[in-house]
C-alpha cells in the first residue's frame, strides 16, 4: 500500500526478515513494513517505499507479525501456581482443591494478578487477552473493575468476561458456597459491567462478555437467562464445554444428556458464544458448532496437564469451525505463553492427524485470527491491514536457537524456540522494547504480587 510522501506515521516497523500479515490473502513481505497513526494501521508494504515516521523500530532479521490473542485465560490464578497437591489431581480433584484458596480473592489481588499477567502475556507477543474470572466470594469487591483497572494503565486490549457460578457443593457442584452467587446477584451485576466498562466503538481497548462457568458450577436457568441477557445487551457468551469425561458423565447423570446437548437447549447455539476446551464432542456435535458459527479457544497446554484429551482441531477447522488458541488458568498451565500454546497446538495437530495436517503458519492463524473470530474482532486484531489496530509483535530470529534457519522464518519462529518477543506493541505503543517491559513498575507490582501469594499460601 502506498501512502502520501507527505504523510509522517506516528510509528514505522520497518526492514522486516519477513511481515506476515495474515490478511486475507496471507500477504507476507520480505523486508516489509508496517506503518501506525492513531493507534491503528495505516499501511503496510515492501522494502523501499517506506513513508516517514515520528519513530522507527528497525527490524531486520526479525519475523513481524500481528499481536497474539489470548481467548481463554484466568489471570487470577497466577497467585498459585505450580501449587501441590492441585498439581497431582484430575480437573475435578484440582478445582476442589484450590477453590478454598481461590476463595480469599479481593479487588488487590484481582488488580495484581492482572497487571503481572499482562506483563507476562505481553513479554509473548500477546496484545489482546480475555480473561475468565468466575469467582466472586463475598466481600471480594468489584473484581472485574480491578482488572479493567490494570488493563487501562499498562495499555492491554482486554476482553473482561463476568464469570459466574451459582450452584455449590450443597446443590450438587464443585465450587464451595463461599464462592457462588444467586442468578439475581449474577445478571444483574452482569449488566452493570456491561454499561459501566464495554466499549463499542471499532478498535475497543476494553470489551465485556458474559461467562457462567461450566455445566458443573451453574443452573441450566442462569445459562438461559444469561443468553438472553446478553441477546438484549448485544455483548458475547462464553463457558467452559466438552472439557473433560467426567463432564460427560455429570452432564448424563444430572441433566441426561451430552454438555454440547445442554448448550443448545439453553440458548447458547449461536455465533454469539465461543467456549473453551471442547476436547470431546462427537462428529455430529462438530458440524453443529460449525452451523452455529460457536467458536473454540483451544488450551492445548492445559489440555495435557490436566491430561482430559487432544482436542480435535483439524476437524474444527475443515468444518469451518472458528478456533482460537487459549492459555488457560496460570494454576494449570503454570506460564502465560501464546507462542508456546501455538507451538503446542502444532505438535498437537501432527500428533493427532500426521504432520501435513499442522504447519507453523496454520498454528500462527490460531494465534491470530482464530482469536479474532472467537471474539467477535475479524479485521480488527490479528491482521496487520489497513484499518486493523496497531497491535505488533517482532520477533527476533538470531543467535544460536536459529542458526541455519534460513528457509522460511515463520516455520523457525515456531520450531526453533522457545523464544519470546522482542517487541510487542499494542495500540501504536510499545509496551515491550527490546526484550523488556517499558513499564518499570514491574519490579514494585512483583513484590506486591508475591506478599498476596505468600499470604494466600500461607507462606
Amino acid at each position: 500500500m502506498t501512502i502520501d510522501p507527505a504523510t509522517t506515521v506516528d510509528l514505522l516497523v520497518a526492514g522486516a526478515e519477513l511481515l506476515a500479515t495474515c490478511d486475507d490473502e496471507r500477504t507476507e513481505l520480505r523486508g516489509g513494513w508496517v506503518a501506525i497513526s492513531d493507534g491503528a494501521v495505516v499501511g503496510v508494504g515492501g522494502r523501499g517505499t517506506e513513508p516517514a515516521a515520528t519513530r522507527t523500530i528497525r527490524a531486520e532479521g526479525c519475523l513481524v507479525t500481528p499481536g497474539l490473542v489470548n481467548t481463554h485465560h484466568h489471570i487470577y490464578q497466577n497467585l498459585t501456581r505450580a501449587l501441590p497437591p492441585a498439581t497431582r489431581g484430575t480437573l475435578f480433584e484440582w478445582l476442589t482443591t484450590l477453590y478454598p484458596i481461590w476463595a480469599h480473592l479481593d479487588e488487590e489481588a484481582a488488580y495484581l494478578s492482572a497487571w503481572v499477567g499482562f506483563a507476562e502475556l505481553a513479554l509473548g507477543g500477546c496484545t489482546t487477552t480475555m480473561d475468565h474470572l468466575y469467582v466472586h466470594p463475598r466481600g471480594g469487591g468489584d473484581l472485574i473493575t480491578a482488572e479493567i483497572t490494570a488493563a487501562r494503565e499498562f495499555g492491554f486490549r482486554f476482553h473482561a468476561t463476568r464469570g459466574s457460578m451459582s450452584r455449590s457443593q450443597k446443590d450438587g457442584g464443585l465450587p464451595p458456597d463461599s464462592v457462588v452467587q444467586t442468578d439475581d446477584e449474577i445478571l444483574a451485576d452482569s449488566e452493570r459491567l456491561v454499561a459501566q466498562h464495554h466499549e463499542r466503538s471499532p478498535l475497543a481497548m476494553v470489551q465485556v462478555a458474559l461467562a457462567p462457568c461450566s455445566p458443573f458450577s451453574v443452573t441450566p436457568e442462569l445459562m438461559r437467562s444469561t443468553a438472553e441477557l446478553a441477546e438484549r445487551l448485544d455483548v458475547r457468551l462464553h463457558t467452559h464445554l466438552a472439557e473433560d469425561v467426567d463432564e460427560d458423565v455429570y452432564c448424563r447423570d444430572v441433566y441426561g444428556c451430552r454438555p454440547i446437548e445442554l448448550f443448545e437447549e439453553v440458548g447458547w447455539g449461536s455465533d454469539r458464544s465461543w467456549v473453551a476446551h471442547c476436547v470431546h464432542p462427537n462428529a455430529a456435535e462438530i458440524e453443529r458448532l460449525a452451523r452455529w458459527g460457536t467458536g473454540v479457544a483451544h488450551c492445548p497446554s492445559s489440555n495435557m496437564i490436566l491430561g482430559v484429551g487432544l482436542a480435535p482441531v483439524t476437524e474444527y477447522r475443515a468444518a469451518g469451525v472458528p478456533v482460537g488458541l487459549g492459555c488457560d488458568g496460570s494454576s494449570s498451565v503454570d506460564s502465560a505463553s501464546l507462542w508456546m500454546e501455538a507451538r503446542t497446538a502444532m505438535l498437537q495437530g501432527r500428533l493427532r492427524t500426521g504432520p501435513s495436517s499442522m504447519q507453523a503458519r496454520d498454528a500462527l492463524e490460531l494465534a491470530t485470527l482464530g482469536g479474532a473470530a472467537c471474539l467477535g474482532r475479524t479485521g480488527e486484531i490479528g491482521v496487520l491491514a489497513p484499518g486493523a489496530a496497531g497491535d505488533v509483535a517482532v520477533w527476533a530470529l538470531d543467535g544460536v536457537r536459529f542458526a541455519g534457519a534460513l528457509a522460511d522464518p515463520i516455520e523457525a519462529w515456531l520450531r526453533c524456540g522457545p523464544v519470546s518477543a522482542r517487541d510487542t506493541i499494542i495500540a501504536g505503543r510499545p509496551v515491550v522494547t527490546n526484550g523488556l517491559l517499558v513499564d518499570a513498575r514491574i519490579d514494585e507490582m512483583l513484590g506486591r504480587h508475591r506478599a498476596v501469594a505468600a499470604r494466600w499460601q500461607g507462606s
